[in-house]
């Protein structure tokens, strides 16, 4: 069963979608989306300072997968203040109406690509994403 959620923001984007109906805006504001996403997250870094990126290499030399795992890091240290991560939020929500307004102008639905992906995640396990 699809959920309700995605199927109706899908539909709310396609109603509110009048500037940038073409694929090639949408590509566009997809990539400009992207590269917001980016920004708010380097000012998080260079202009605010509530989070640092501590960037090195990983150590995939552990015996076991989940040894790995445990001592693989994200390179983030700190927590995003409010103003950085309603920012980020923000942009984020972009992105996913651009997404959105792909998958509709592609007559796609984002909840079965979702269900899709999910569905080889639970088969492969961390082998999908080598």
């Amino acid at each position: 069963m699809k959920d309700l959620l995605w199927d109706d923001f899908e539909n709310t984007v396609s109603d509110v979608l009048i500037r940038h109906k073409s694929i090639l805006d949408i590509m566009a504001k997809l990539e400009e989306s992207n590269a917001k996403i980016n920004r708010a997250l380097t000012k998080s870094v260079t202009a605010c300072g509530c989070i640092k990126i501590n960037g090195e290499k990983q150590d995939y030399t552990k015996e076991s997968i989940e040894e790995i795992k445990k001592n693989l890091k994200t390179h983030v240290e700190g927590t995003l203040c409010d103003n950085c991560k309603e920012k980020i939020e923000e942009e984020l929500g972009d992105h996913l109406f651009y997404i959105a307004a792909l998958s509709t102008t592609l007559d796609l639905n984002i909840y079965d690509s979702i269900i899709k992906k999910y569905k080889e995640l639970k088969a492969l396990g961390i082998y999908s994403m080598l």
